[in-house]
This record gives C-alpha cells, sequence and structure tokens, in this order.
C-alpha cells in the first residue's frame, strides 16, 4: 500500500527520469492552479480530521461496554458464555471501528503530504534566488523538517518501505529534485559528508547534482556520482507499529524520549556519539538527533559506518 510521496521524496525510476538543469518560471496560470488545489486539500483535510474526531466518539461507547463488561465479569468472578460471546461481539466491533478511523488518518496524512508536495513543487519552480540563513534558522528549519516528514501508518501484516526510517534503498532508486541526501564531497584535499539538496539526475552519465545545505554564501554546488549520495528518509517511522524501521540498540547511544524514558514515540530523537578527537575517548557526549537525520553510509568497500546528517550538517560521525 502507498502513502502520498510529499515533500519528503519519491519514487523514480532511473530509467525515465532525466531532469532540465534549469526550471522554468511557473506561469501565472499554473501558480493560481496550485493555490487553488492547496484550498481544497485544505478543505478535505478540514472534513476529514472532523470524521477522524467523530469515529473515535463512536468508538468510545463500545469501549467503555467493553470495561464494564470486564467489571462485571471480575466481580461475578466467573467467565460465563453469555460474557464471552459478548465480548468477542464488542472486540470485534471495536477493530472495526478502529480501521476505520486509521484509515481517515492515512488519507489525512496523504492530503498533508500533497500540501506539501505542491509547495515543494512551487518551490523548485520558482526563479527566485535562494536566501543565505543564520546557522541557528537553518538548524530550526531542519529540526522542523524532520518533525513534519509524512508518518507511514503500516496495515496489520505490511512492511514499511524503502527509505523509511531506517529501512534504506536499493542501488536502482532515484532521488528527486527537492529531496535531501547525504553527499560525500571533497575539500580541501579531504573528504566530508554534508547535508545536500538534490537539484537534478543525469540519467547517461549516472550523476547528481546537489546544492550544500549549509553553504555559506548562496548556492554551492556539487557533481557527484550516486555512490557518492545517500537519499535522507522520506517517511517517519512509528516504533509501535514498526520497530524494525528502527536501528538496532547496540548502534545508537539510546532513544530519547521527552516524555518519559520508557516511550517512544515517532518524534523521539536518538541520543548519539561523534567522532571528536578533541575528548580523551574520542567521542563528543551524547547528542539529541531527530531519527530522519540519522542514515547508514558506506565509508569504502570494508566499512559500514552510521551517520548524522543534521548536527554538523554531515559533516561528523556516528559512533556503533
Amino acid at each position: 500500500m502507498g502513502r502520498t510521496k510529499g515533500s519528503g521524496g519519491g519514487n523514480v525510476s532511473a530509467n525515465n527520469s532525466s531532469h532540465s538543469p534549469v526550471s522554468e518560471p511557473p506561469s501565472s496560470s499554473n501558480a493560481a492552479a496550485a493555490e487553488n488545489r492547496i484550498k481544497e486539500l485544505l478543505k478535505d483535510l478540514y472534513q476529514l480530521i472532523h470524521q477522524v474526531q467523530d469515529e473515535r466518539s463512536r468508538g468510545e461507547h463500545n469501549l467503555t461496554n467493553i470495561s464494564k463488561t470486564h467489571e462485571r465479569m471480575k466481580e461475578e468472578q466467573r467467565v460465563t458464555p453469555y460474557y464471552k460471546n459478548k465480548l468477542k461481539g464488542l472486540y470485534k466491533t471495536a477493530m472495526q471501528d478502529a480501521e476505520v478511523e486509521a484509515e481517515l488518518l492515512r488519507k489525512s496524512l496523504d492530503t498533508i503530504a500533497e500540501v506539501k508536495s505542491i509547495r515543494e513543487n512551487r518551490r523548485l519552480d520558482s526563479d527566485r534566488p535562494k536566501p543565505i540563513m543564520r546557522r541557528g534558522v537553518l538548524m530550526t528549519m531542519l529540526q522542523q523538517n524532520a518533525q513534519t516528514l509524512p508518518l507511514w501508518v503500516s496495515k496489520p501484516g505490511e512492511k514499511p518501505p524503502p527509505l523509511c526510517g531506517a529501512v534504506t534503498c536499493d542501488n536502482s532508486y532515484v532521488a528527486k529534485p527537492g529531496d535531501k541526501v547525504a553527499a560525500r564531497v571533497k575539500s580541501d584535499d579531504e573528504e566530508n559528508w554534508i547535508l545536500a539538496e538534490v537539484v537534478t539526475f543525469n540519467t547517461n552519465t549516472n550523476k547528481y547534482d546537489v546544492d550544500d545545505i549549509d553553504a555559506d554564501e548562496g548556492k554551492e554546488r556539487h557533481t557527484l556520482s550516486k555512490r557518492r549520495i545517500v537519499p535522507l528518509p522520506i517517511w517517519k517511522a512509528n516504533p509501535e507499529t514498526d520497530p524494525e524501521a528502527f536501528w538496532f540498540w547496540h548502534f545508537i547511544h539510546k532513544q530519547h524520549s521527552s516524555n518519559t524514558r520508557t516511550s517512544k514515540k515517532p518524534q523521539d530523537d536518538y541520543s548519539v556519539l561523534f567522532e571528536d578527537t578533541s575528548y580523551p575517548d574520542g567521542y563528543s557526549p551524547p547528542l539529541m538527533v531527530a531519527q530522519r537525520y540519522v542514515i547508514v553510509c558506506k565509508e569504502d568497500k570494508k566499512n559500514k559506518k552510521f551517520k548524522s546528517t543534521a548536527n554538523g550538517c554531515g559533516k561528523r560521525m556516528l559512533k556503533y
């Protein structure tokens, strides 16, 4: 089952993907059509949210009956065929109610993702120069981008797709313009990982043009082969429904929750260690990193390293 890719990314076949380096400015009619489409989607989202609340209110009555039935069984200290049949019917209804609510939530998430996708396409088509941001503003923007990444909601028995949390993509995957990636670039006779945005992919040369997100003065563009590019997740994973989409615990210092130490939610950050020779043990104290910015990168044919692309914009390595 698919989820709308939204601004987080999408599947583009390497066989039919060839993008022009320079986008034409959008016409006024296209801009108006995009704005009207966004308005329609926001109206749909408003209705979907109300439907979710209505379904939840209807389901509460059934859940209350389940709770009361269990209380009566506890008071009587026996389980009769009557109670068994009654609970069986109540739980069946509860599961149906939950699935209806879940489907409405999936539609809501898809609608949000489509709005983000339209806005992202308008930004990419704009001929306005890229604004230069202060580092604090950039880091805030990256954090917001991670928090608003579309959430993958699996159905029972469904596995999360590539680029959902820690689930990697295969070599045939091609990131589309606007996608965020980790890029390995050469600078001052050394190589570093940076956080970058895809501009184009050339199917003839099998290379990307990417812009450094953290460039000091406007755009800093690099042309890199696919092996030097690692796409960032385009969906946020939920540890409650898709635990397999998270890094193994022994790779990560720990996962942090702002609420409790035991609760693990999609918005929780990882607590990670970075290489830093200024510390006696060679690693900095733990830093909090959103799940979108923790990825796996192959340093060479023998070594596989985990990276954080947020703190230091990908220029520091994660201990594992």
